[in-house]
């Protein structure tokens, strides 16, 4: 395996100062969820299904606000569009601790529809600043670098809140919101390619001619072939939250609780590993058969009954984790025109959400009723048929051709 693709990408101008930016941007983010569930567990004195509804309502919020702040983004540009999502952001988690429970699945909700669209934003810029040809690449290296802040985070979040308390981590996830959203204001990625040309404000659409902002005002962006990729993003994020909840009840029910921490890293690293040979190598891989591919590679984790088979079962299931990521974000950016990209993106955010909104509640049902193994077992078998499905909605669209544009349906072939 040749990693030249990767010292390409990272020579291209603004790519490595992006990554590195996205890096130390999407922390707060991924840190908030573990911040929460202590604090409402802890000096609120709730319960865990309490938590979870705090996480619910954030999840909410999320699945309502990615689109609709992709959308700022498209039509005012990055300061503009963050600078409301990094003003309320940090004033919820400032006040968040002196809140009560129901204040704060309020507050949890508000923070959600205005989170700040760090991913969003780098996915959008990485389509401008990155060739056609790279951009597998470069998305399977953003795919890795989440993962690698997924597992650094939320441990950052967790040393802060047992070391301190759950009122200076949540302080702590306010106050680094508006750091890493100033951050990225102020590296303000181009989103357009006309900023790249230096043509007006990289920070504003408004410098784009009048034929772009029509084009803007009407383009369709949900196309059939789009819903496809949409539903291969719900499939693998309730493959991915079925499986983070079967891990946690499988170790629990062989009192292997404190392996708990290795077992999830060991999952990831599968994934970064994964993530690093995908972008890599020479040929691009329908989101679908990744989708199918990660939810296959669940199954075994279902008929597991040790620590140790255990961990090799869900490094394996890991390994088609960021690629998959990657191959649906590629094929998002090559649907969608650029002037839309924001919006589109913003829909994957949410399609995710559904995915784990469906996912965990799915499999916890499963894993009370049958045991772990079922947890495993059904993520894969559901995320398989939803990813199934993507591809009939693919194939009915292009029998029937609905879409206009053709090039942009071959573009996910």
């Amino acid at each position: 395996m040749s990693l030249a693709p990767y010292a390409e990408l990272l020579r291209r101008p603004g790519v490595l100062r992006l990554v590195l930016v996205a890096l130390v941007a999407r922390i707060p983010h991924a840190a908030t969820g573990v911040v929460v569930t202590l604090h409402v567990v802890g000096p609120l004195g709730k319960g865990y299904a309490q938590a979870g509804l705090v996480a619910a309502s954030m999840t909410v919020g999320m699945a309502i606000g990615a689109p609709w702040r992709g959308r700022r983004v498209d039509v005012l540009g990055v300061r503009r569009a963050l600078l409301p999502s990094v003003v309320v952001e940090a004033a919820v988690w400032v006040v968040a601790p002196f809140l009560g429970y129901e204040a704060l699945l309020g507050a949890a909700f508000v923070a959600g529809v205005f989170l700040v669209p760090v991913f969003s934003v780098v996915r959008q810029s990485l389509g401008v600043l990155v060739p056609l040809s790279g951009q597998r690449t470069a998305y399977a290296l953003d795919s890795v670098g989440t993962e690698l802040t997924f597992m650094l985070a939320p441990a950052l979040g967790v040393l802060v809140a047992t070391q301190a308390s759950t009122t200076a981590a949540l302080v702590t996830v306010g106050i680094a919101t508006v750091g890493s959203g100033a951050l990225l204001m102020w590296f303000d990625p181009p989103t357009r390619s006309h900023q790249l040309l230096g043509a007006g404000d990289a920070g504003s659409t408004r410098a784009a001619p009048a034929a772009a902002r029509a084009e803007l005002a009407s383009a369709r962006v949900l196309t059939p072939a789009l819903v496809a990729v949409l539903a291969t993003s719900v499939a693998a994020s309730l493959v991915l939250n079925g499986t983070d909840v079967s891990i946690v009840a499988s170790l629990k029910g062989w009192g292997q609780a404190s392996s708990l921490g290795w077992m999830m890293a060991l999952w990831a690293g599968g994934s970064v590993l994964g993530g690093i040979v995908y972008g890599a190598g020479r040929r691009a891989v329908h989101p679908l058969a990744l989708a199918l591919m990660l939810a296959v590679l669940t199954v075994p984790a279902a008929f597991v009954h040790s620590t140790l088979l255990l961990a090799v079962a869900v490094f394996v299931a890991g390994l088609p984790c960021a690629p998959a990521l990657a191959s649906i974000t590629a094929a998002l950016a090559r649907l969608v025109p650029e002037e839309r990209r924001g919006e589109a993106m913003g829909w994957q955010g949410t399609a995710m959400t559904i995915g784990g909104s469906l996912g965990a509640p799915l499999c916890g049902w499963m894993i009370d009723a049958r045991g772990p193994g079922a947890g495993f077992l059904t993520a894969g078998v559901v995320g398989g048929l939803l990813a199934a499905s993507g591809l009939v909605a693919l194939r009915v669209s292009r029998a029937r051709s609905v879409v206009a544009d053709v090039p942009e349906t071959a573009a996910v072939s």
